[in-house]
């Protein structure tokens, strides 16, 4: 997975919603765009993203609650690990803040790509051994 992720950019695409309905995963953005991915089958794992516009206004109550210093990366990472591991995130909050877990079994990257702040992550499927 370490490989996969390392190229992750090559597998990302940004357009329109209609255009990318064929991703594997995606994410919406706030400004109608959307973010999809179109890695390579990975048997055994899950994947999700997460991606926002990395210059979006922090939401003033989130801010208080969690800094605004890198924000968005904080908040993509959290997201991508809340859908990977099927958890609320406001679950997710309440257990890790914008954190992520040491012992985790998933694996991630966040990355710049144009105006966007994204997430990709990885997680053995259920039933997998890690």
């Amino acid at each position: 997975m370490p490989g996969l992720l390392a190229v992750a950019e090559r597998h990302l695409r940004i357009g329109a919603p209609a255009v990318l309905t064929d991703a594997v995963t995606r994410s919406y953005l706030d400004d109608g765009r959307c973010v999809g991915w179109y890695g390579p089958p990975t048997p055994g794992w899950r994947v999700a993203i997460d991606a926002e516009r990395a210059e979006a206004p922090v939401p003033p109550a989130l801010a208080r609650r969690f800094g605004a210093a890198d924000f968005w990366a904080r908040w993509t990472r959290a997201e991508c690990c809340c859908k990977l591991v099927d958890m609320p995130v406001v679950a997710w909050w309440r257990r890790y803040g914008l954190g992520t877990p040491a012992d985790g079994a998933a694996v991630w990257r966040t990355l710049r790509i144009a105006d966007l702040v994204v997430t990709v992550g990885f997680a053995p499927s259920p039933g997998v051994a890690a």
